[in-house]
């Protein structure tokens, strides 16, 4: 039993039941780990210097696999169901006793760090991992304690993370062999039988979105980024309506590209890194992230050509969800550390294929409510198997896999800073118009970033707003940069009648989805009404 590297921690491994382990390397930094992840043939290194790792069977998170621990404090403040499965406690102390012993003469690496910006609200975090890319991801994503004060971190929480330790489903009645189990009375997160960091990432995005609001901060699913004014944007978006290309502008300056906390202060980023999709990455369409990609940052089932070793982000045939994980500093301009001021703007993004929602609207915050519980987006033919025609999606607060707690709670935060803060919350359809997916056409991003740069530099206060009937949303009838015929949605369709209908097919897929709610009389008056209704 060795322990080596940075300054250990004084609240060793063997606070958390790891006896026998054959060495534990602590804190290494970033050239120590990708030299460890190559001895061990864990990847290998792009032209560029990226370390490259395959993540073999899963190469996104498995949803259906994880469970929060069911006890006292959780009972009641968890929302139930099929996104917060529960798992007994017993049942994760039989899996973690046969983890630690599983890690007995292993080589384990560990990092310490936290999540948070904020130092009144960072959470010291600890990761223990087989993986040393696994530890590496850690280190860049999170954010880095300074090294001279690793003797005395003690987490708050720790991940166990072990890819090739499964779940037994026939004595722990999971689903499958591979397990991710939070248990917030123990403080501890066990990821087992995958590869795939994003399940690092996101279980202590579920830990902040569950402990933040009792502590008075707003945890949000979304982008952040502050112009040369000081005044700080939000946005939020399900995966492929632009949140990352629209939040990611060479004119402002990028807090974070993934998850935030509002708090008294301000907006702070939960993480030190980034976690950006890189399909179809090109120094034209993205060319923060693409800089990014050098020596430190980890790409995640991304091709490589065999001789050359220079990345291919066109290739999809891993998967379409190609990774790059890096420190926020590789962007440039990017806010060192990740905090601002209350923010100005909120824009909710959606990718609408039925073509019925404006390109931008301003809502009231009865209707931001409304809409942040919904959480719209559309997937179009083509994005998953089985699927032929557009189908609406909808995820509670942007972000429904991560949020332990009713989403009534996120939503009534919402709603209480934009009164304080006097901020204005948008919606803006990245989507499809005159007509559906297959019949329109997508809304051409020069124009969608002519919008947003509008609304965020305050360039719509002055112009006058119509309201639309189909959702009753307020939209400008100018905006710098956009031929105005475009910003009325209904004027876009040659088929006016064929518009109403589908604005009303769209109206009741809303209301249908908001039925499960509980949510204030007028959150539910701000609900979409067809027209003629």
């Amino acid at each position: 039993m060795q322990n080596a590297g940075v300054r250990p921690s004084r609240y060793g491994l063997s606070r958390h039941g790891i006896g026998n382990f054959e060495v534990a390397h602590w804190n290494l930094g970033t050239a120590q780990l990708v030299e460890k992840a190559l001895q061990r043939h864990e990847g290998m290194l792009a032209s560029g210097g990226a370390f490259v790792v395959q993540t073999g069977q899963f190469t996104g998170r498995s949803p259906k696999d994880k469970y929060i621990v069911r006890e006292p404090e959780t009972e009641t403040t968890v929302e139930w169901g099929a996104v917060n499965q529960p798992m007994p406690e017993q049942i994760f102390d039989q899996i973690y006793a046969r983890l630690m012993a599983s890690w007995e003469s292993d080589e384990l690496f560990v990092h310490d760090c936290f999540a948070g910006a904020d130092p009144e609200y960072a959470l010291p975090i600890r990761v223990v991992a087989q993986r040393a890319w696994h530890a590496l991801f850690a280190r860049q994503l999170f954010i880095r304690p300074d090294p001279s004060a690793t003797e005395e971190h003690v987490p708050e929480f720790t991940v166990f993370f072990a890819p090739t330790f499964y779940a037994n489903p026939e004595k722990d009645g999971t689903r499958s062999k591979t397990c991710i189990a939070i248990n917030f009375k123990k403080r501890a997160i066990i990821i087992a039988g995958t590869e795939y960091a994003g399940e690092l990432k996101k279980s202590i995005f579920t830990v902040l979105n569950y402990l933040l609001p009792a502590r008075g901060v707003f945890p949000m699913h979304c982008s952040a980024n502050v112009g040369a004014d000081g005044q700080v944007a939000l946005f939020f978006g399900l995966s492929g309506t632009g949140k990352t290309t629209l939040s990611a502008d060479p004119g402002r300056r990028l807090i974070g590209d993934d998850e935030h906390g509002w708090s008294s202060h301000g907006v702070f980023n939960f993480e030190g890194g980034c976690y950006a999709k890189c399909i179809r990455l090109s120094p034209e369409t993205e060319p923060q992230i693409y800089n990014a990609l050098h020596f430190g940052s980890v790409l995640e089932n991304v091709v490589l050509d065999p001789v050359t070793r220079i990345p291919d982000y066109d290739d999809e045939s891993k998967t379409e969800n190609t990774r790059a994980a890096y420190p926020v500093e590789f962007i440039d301009n990017a806010m060192i550390p990740g905090v601002g001021g209350h923010p100005k703007n909120l824009v909710f993004l959606t990718a609408d294929a039925f073509g019925v929602l404006p390109p931008v609207a301003k809502l009231t915050p009865e209707q931001a409510m409304y809409h942040f519980i919904s959480g719209y987006t559309a997937k179009v033919a083509g994005t998953e198997a089985g699927i032929t025609e557009p189908q609406a999606t909808f995820s509670t607060c942007f972000g429904a896999p991560f949020m332990p707690r009713a989403p009534k709670i996120y939503a009534e935060m919402l709603g209480q800073r934009l009164r304080e803060h006097k901020a204005q919350c948008w919606l803006v359809n990245t989507g499809w118009q005159g007509g559906p997916y297959g019949v329109g056409k997508r809304m051409s991003l020069p124009y969608t970033r002519a919008m947003v740069n509008a609304l965020v530099e305050g360039k719509l206060a002055g112009v006058e707003f119509e309201v639309e009937p189909s959702f009753g949303l307020s939209i400008p009838k100018s905006c710098p940069g956009v031929p105005p015929e475009l910003l009325n949605p209904r004027n876009s369709w040659q088929d006016k009648a064929a518009y109403d209908k589908m604005a009303a097919d769209l109206s009741a897929r809303f209301a249908k989805n908001f039925e499960q709610f509980d949510a204030p009389p007028e959150v539910k008056a701000a609900a979409p009404k067809p027209v003629g209704k």
